[in-house]
């Protein structure tokens, strides 16, 4: 006999199986009225700083005949991926705070998630590219040029952003079959799978388990590549006797060190801390950096601490005021 509570029991299940989510609040930084007006502008200059540096810096390797050259190839590239990242976060961002609403259809949630997971994962490809670039041009200089031909080049490319788009296109087939019922609000300032998977209705521990060994399977080659080509380069450079060779030999490889260093240590702070209540903020500070902030300071970096890189801005401002 079902008795009335067990009768409002089942409706109630019934009710949630059948409640099915539609769009996503993005709770970004909190509710502060006061405070989206000077985010808004903070995050603009951000993002116009963010596309001007690598709008410039692939202008030049696209220009620049001395540039045109593998390291350079893929720096360019890199400047492609790191304003595609932020066009792919930033603007949205923006709008919420102009518009004071957060709400992001599940359609348009899945599409930023989409180019988030393949652009992460393509750059984990093509950093470990311009790391054996530079292995190649420190440990066996003699073979440089006939071993990164412009063939080995643009595979190392095309390689890096189909497994980039294979790594994300298994990750959304996972997630676009999952059925949400533990509300809408996504604790983050963007679609990041696992916030998304907090509101699952079956196992998220499981799940999580399940995407953090997939993610694995296709960033760990790449990763173990980057790792293995730095610490060769670091030995060659150390059985150089003058410190003069040392010097340069570490400036070739120093600005691509430095933004390695800044990717996957962000990126690991984000997925290593446990994600609870409290580390929440932290995780969102975290990803700032990884998202935001390292495409903005990546052009930086390579334009102060590379020497072509500013004798080409040099002669691009010297040819504009000719122009005039």
């Amino acid at each position: 006999m079902i008795t009335p509570l067990k009768v409002q029991l089942l409706e109630n299940t019934e009710l949630k199986n059948e409640t099915y989510v539609t769009e996503f609040i993005l709770l970004g930084f909190g509710d502060h009225k006061v405070l989206q007006i000077p985010l808004f502008l903070l995050f603009l200059l951000i993002y116009i700083v963010t596309m001007s540096g690598n709008i410039l810096i692939m202008l030049l390797v696209l220009t620049d005949q001395h540039l045109h050259i593998p390291m350079y190839f893929f720096l360019g590239n890199l400047s492609f991926l790191e304003a595609s990242c932020s066009s792919n976060i930033l603007p949205r961002m923006l709008f919420g705070f102009l518009a004071g609403s957060n709400a992001i259809s599940i359609n348009a949630c899945f599409v930023q998630h989409y180019f988030f997971g393949t652009l992460g994962a393509v750059e984990c490809y093509l950093l470990s590219a311009m790391s054996y670039d530079r292995y190649l041009a420190i440990c066996m200089p003699l073979h440089y040029v006939t071993m990164m031909s412009g063939k080995l080049c643009l595979k190392l490319i095309v390689c890096s952003w189909i497994s980039g788009f294979l790594a994300s296109t298994t990750t959304l087939i996972i997630i676009s079959n999952l059925v949400f019922c533990d509300g809408n609000n996504i604790d983050h300032f963007f679609c990041d799978t696992f916030p998304i998977i907090e509101l699952f209705c079956g196992d998220a521990h499981a799940l999580k388990l399940f995407l953090y060994v997939l993610c694995s399977i296709f960033t760990f080659p790449p990763s173990i590549l980057t790792i293995t080509s730095y610490f060769l380069i670091i030995l060659a450079i150390m059985k150089i006797p003058s410190s003069i060779g040392k010097q340069k030999a570490f400036s070739t490889c120093s600005s691509h060190l430095l933004v390695v260093t800044i990717f996957y240590g962000t990126l690991t702070s984000v997925y290593v801390v446990p994600n609870t209540n409290k580390l929440n903020g932290l995780h969102k500070v975290f990803s700032i950096f990884y998202t935001i902030l390292t495409p903005m300071v990546n052009p930086i970096i390579y334009s102060l601490r590379n020497t072509e890189v500013k004798k080409s801005l040099r002669r691009l401002t010297s040819y504009l005021i000719i122009q005039k």
